[in-house]
């Protein structure tokens, strides 16, 4: 395989710096969750749509009613988790919002286990418990600060469930369309849905003010298509486990962000549950034979 010209780890860390101003970007603009939503999805499939209809549009034609079916229950679930992580953003910080967020692959490993059969080794069992041993404190120290805290932080929860779904209906379509059509289709898809979300619940599509269109298609540039643009990319060079320890990080840049923007705080709590679900997810994510052979090479 030939050498890319940078290295790998160079745009992986554009990206997650990408995907860590999603959260800030939404809390910046005065529209509703569901509106955001609505324009970054809608945003995102303008600008593809040049490519896709140049390229890629004939490959429509081999889809099957399948493929649309699971492709629609993607695209819903994707449009849900939009509306219901952004809303946790009104009520609980970026740092527990994001962490929260970051128990997807727990997720993953429940619905595989469910509709795949996939075995629960100890590992599994252990990394769990640590990951949702750090929810719980995050969750219980956000409690104590507001009740309204604790419900952002449920949303946030049912939010990552949803992109886990997501991920799930789409992983059996995917394999027979390239990236960039199946991006499309769901993206569309999402789009519909959240319009007539948009429409039923009576929230308006506008006007708002100059800058909110900005953070609208600033959110559908950077995290959308750059930043897992860039993971699409880097997988090519890179284990899929480095680009999933990877994400593992945009709370802490997120955090950052949010401290400096908008002087948001951590409590002990959030640090200590923060830090426990990283380390749970990651010992999820990463087989222990490489994890103990970094260890020694670095005590070494």
């Amino acid at each position: 395989m030939e050498k890319p010209k940078i290295h790998p780890y160079i745009p992986i860390l554009i990206g997650v710096i990408s995907i860590s101003l999603s959260a800030i970007i939404v809390k910046l603009t005065e529209a509703h969750s569901s509106v955001i939503a609505f324009y970054r999805m809608l945003f995102s499939i303008l600008i593809m749509s040049p490519l896709f209809f140049s390229k890629y549009v004939n490959e429509i034609k081999i889809l099957s009613k399948k493929d649309w079916l699971f492709s629609s229950v993607a695209g819903i679930f994707l449009a849900f988790h939009f509306i219901l992580w952004f809303e946790s953003l009104n009520y609980t910080s970026v740092a527990s919002s994001t962490v929260l967020v970051t128990l997807q692959p727990l997720f993953a490993f429940i619905g595989t286990y469910l509709f795949f059969k996939e075995k629960i080794t100890i590992k599994t069992i252990a990394s769990g418990a640590i990951a949702v041993l750090g929810s719980f404190l995050i969750s219980w120290g956000d409690f104590r600060v507001s009740g309204s805290a604790l419900y952002g932080d449920i949303l946030a929860l049912i939010a990552c469930a949803l992109i886990t779904g997501y991920l799930l209906f789409g992983q059996d379509v995917r394999k027979r369309i390239s990236l960039i059509t199946y991006t499309m289709v769901v993206y569309s898809i999402s789009t519909v849905c959240l319009f007539f979300y948009v429409l039923i619940t009576g929230e308006s599509f506008g006007p708002y003010p100059t800058m909110d269109w900005v953070w609208f298609l600033l959110l559908a540039i950077i995290p959308n298509l750059l930043g897992h643009t860039i993971f699409n990319w880097a997988v090519k060079w890179v284990s899929t486990n480095v680009i999933s320890v990877a994400v593992l990080f945009e709370p802490i840049g997120a955090s950052i962000l949010a401290y400096f923007i908008f002087s948001e705080k951590l409590m002990t709590t959030q640090i200590i549950g923060g830090v426990t679900v990283i380390i749970g997810i990651m010992l999820f994510i990463i087989d222990l034979k490489i994890l103990k052979g970094f260890l020694k090479k670095v005590l070494d």
